[in-house]
């Protein structure tokens, strides 16, 4: 079974994201948070993705949750892709692949025949202690976002937020 599963600590990091902010697991106790990783800034499903979690932004924080973009491009390109679609949330730049095989997100993937190791689209609700609450894997993108908010609204009525 793929690791972190629901009930888990997430496990220790340290990242650097866009806005000059450093996360850690440390950082994110305390508030719900939704870590998403997605494979690259800029490609049509990356970007309509980061654009769902940015027109429901203010539910979320209504509800108490920040959102966390993940992938492995750089803070420069994510600055861009953050500028270009208005994506207020930070973007961490994962280039080491640290936080993927973290979250063991990086699967084989088949382009344009070829094998290469790339970021199956996971999600990924932590609860204020700091434990995974929630887990999506081979996310597809239409209906995720409002799915997620769901999730964010029935975690903070179960009085864990």
């Amino acid at each position: 079974m793929p690791f972190p599963e629901p009930g888990d600590l997430i496990p220790p990091f340290n990242a650097m994201a866009t806005q000059g902010l450093a996360f850690s697991d440390k950082t994110l106790q305390g508030r719900i948070t939704v870590l998403y990783f997605y494979p690259k800034d800029d490609t049509p499903g990356c970007t309509t993705e980061g654009q769902d979690f940015r027109d429901h932004l203010a539910a979320f924080q209504e509800q108490g949750a920040q959102i966390v973009g993940i992938s492995r491009d750089s803070l420069a390109s994510h600055e861009k892709f953050c500028a270009r679609y208005s994506l207020p949330f930070p973007l961490i730049a994962d280039g080491d692949e640290t936080l993927c095989n973290l979250f063991e997100v990086l699967k084989e993937k088949n382009m344009y025949g070829r094998k290469v190791m790339g970021i199956e689209r996971s999600t990924f609700l932590i609860d204020p202690a700091g434990r995974v609450a929630r887990v999506w894997r081979k996310v597809k993108v239409e209906g995720h976002v409002p799915e997620v908010l769901e999730a964010v609204k029935a975690l903070r009525q179960d009085g864990d937020a």
